[in-house]
């Protein structure tokens, strides 16, 4: 089964687990106010190693079981043998996991470079591939950079590596948070010359917070446009910056919507507001 539904327009919001019991509560509480405006996927990330294993589960299933709504959990190939990998796929198909957002996943904390354990898995591509052989009722989502990823040799690399994933399965491409639209459509435009046929949707961290979302930038390597820095500095006042975010945001979805996105992929951070926010402030195509 496909990733998103079939329709023109898709829409899913990312999660990720929380540390606490009144995080989870808040998270779900957020949840339930993102669902008026009609998901169709809800995703949960993978902590790095594996180390939310068991927690990424239980979200994804009462996500699904709670709301009633299409889930997908992340996956990476940090730390874990092919065997592992197997394992958690069986887990995730008898808890009721509709797709697979597959990562090759960053290098653990102090390590600069990749490296696979014994047994397990060097590349994305790879994972793809033992979940279409193995899990074919998983849908599936890859990674895409409009920026090209940090550790990409250059651009064309990057995207040779993107086209193997989706040859591998990959049904679509999320791509990285990312603040200029230029990036996304000239990435959308190589994706398209490369013979690229997944369709790839965006993915969209509205800004809350100056110094928050520098460091998220400054971690994944995304450029933060100077007129938008200037613009959230003129206050050090956090509503003020919290609306100039959400203007930020609003404006740029609406022109990926009207240049014809199969849809939007929001990080939420586990919070409702701002996401609400913005898609209130967008016009989406009606649903087909």
């Amino acid at each position: 089964m496909p990733f998103y539904p079939r329709r023109e327009f898709t829409l899913s919001f990312e999660l990720f687990p929380p540390k606490t019991p009144a995080g989870e509560e808040a998270m779900y509480a957020s949840v339930a106010e993102l669902m008026a405006f009609g998901p169709d996927v809800i995703t949960c990330t993978y902590g790095a190693g594996g180390s939310t294993r068991d927690k990424t589960l239980e979200i994804t299933e009462q996500v699904k079981r709670r709301f009633g709504v299409r889930v997908a959990s992340h996956l990476t190939c940090v730390g874990s043998t092919v065997e592992q990998l197997r394992n958690y796929l069986f887990e995730a198909k008898a808890r009721g996991i509709d797709n697979i957002v597959a990562l090759r996943g960053d290098p653990p904390k102090g390590e600069v470079s990749f490296k696979p354990v014994e047994g397990g898995l060097r590349y994305a591509s790879e994972l793809v591939q033992l979940v279409k052989r193995e899990f074919p009722s998983f849908g599936l989502a890859v990674a895409g950079y409009p920026e090209t990823h940090q550790e990409a040799v250059n651009p064309q690399t990057d995207l040779e590596n993107l086209q193997r994933k989706v040859a591998a399965g990959g049904d679509v491409v999320i791509t990285q948070l990312f603040y200029d639209n230029a990036d996304f459509f000239r990435f959308r435009d190589a994706c398209n010359a490369m013979g690229i046929t997944a369709p790839i949707v965006p993915g969209i961290l509205p800004v809350t917070n100056l110094s928050q979302i520098q460091r998220i930038t400054s971690l994944c390597k995304a450029c933060l446009p100077q007129h938008f820095v200037d613009d959230l500095s003129q206050r050090d006042d956090p509503q003020w910056q919290f609306e100039r975010g959400i203007a930020y945001a609003a404006k740029q979805v609406q022109e990926l919507i009207d240049a014809g996105v199969p849809g939007i992929h929001f990080y939420v951070l586990n919070k409702s507001q701002a996401t609400g926010a913005v898609l209130r402030g967008v016009k989406r195509p009606a649903a087909s």
